[in-house]
């Protein structure tokens, strides 16, 4: 009898995972190991099921994903987006929405309107690369910060900045707002593409049955 292989999954850290866990639940997946707060474990097992777990900051996930040290990642669009990995993008799961938005003061909208060149600051080059050059052709010089970009217009290092946006409301506390949206966002399975094969009868009711949950809860609402 051929042993089972393990699964693994690996999972952006914080709110990304929790709501992972829970929706794993739903459909039956559990993992003990990952229940202990003060484990420092770094992979967490179910024996039972034969699936691996482990925690990651989320611009590594669609990494671990790609060289399949992970067969299936848990990730934000914008990570996917950004990060720009060889994998398959096979479910949205519906959590963690949000927008990417390109912001700044209002005066900003005219230079976006006009297509003027500019100064844009963001997380996301090449996210905010691909808006401006691909779809609206729009020549700007790109500027990429890792703390809080909305500051960057305050100071004048830049016109507009490219950043997710979920309630607004540091925008509108600094005196900023969204002036063009550039794509909804929200968490998403993706999976390895040769897991895809190797695995794709795990795979495919894992995803089958991860659909059917989310219908459900979908009806009830």
């Amino acid at each position: 009898m051929i042993a089972m292989e393990y699964i693994t999954f690996a999972l952006g850290k914080g709110r990304l995972a929790r709501r992972s866990l829970e929706l794993f639940e739903k459909i039956g997946i559990t993992c003990r190991e990952m229940e202990d707060k003060d484990s420092r474990k770094l992979i967490f097992v179910n024996e039972d099921l034969k699936l691996k777990f482990f925690l990651s900051k989320g611009p590594d996930v669609p990494t671990y994903v790609e060289y399949g040290a992970a067969d299936i990642g848990i990730v934000g669009k914008d990570t996917i987006l950004e990060e720009d990995r060889k994998l398959y993008e096979v479910l949205d799961l519906g959590f963690g929405k949000c927008r990417m938005c390109v912001c700044g003061p209002e005066s900003a909208g005219e230079l976006l309107r006009h297509r003027d060149q500019i100064r844009v600051a963001t997380k996301y080059p090449r996210i905010a690369k691909d808006y401006f050059y691909n779809k609206k052709h729009q020549t700007v010089e790109i500027i990429k910060l890792n703390g809080s970009i909305e500051l960057a217009p305050l100071v004048g290092l830049a016109e507009v900045i490219v950043d997710i946006v979920e309630t607004g409301t540091t925008l509108k506390e600094n005196g900023l707002v969204v002036l063009e949206e550039v794509c909804p966002l929200s968490a998403r399975m993706v999976v390895n593409r040769v897991s895809m094969k190797m695995e794709q009868e795990r795979i495919s009711r894992l995803i089958m049955d991860i659909r059917r949950v989310m219908e459900k809860e979908e009806q009830q609402r």
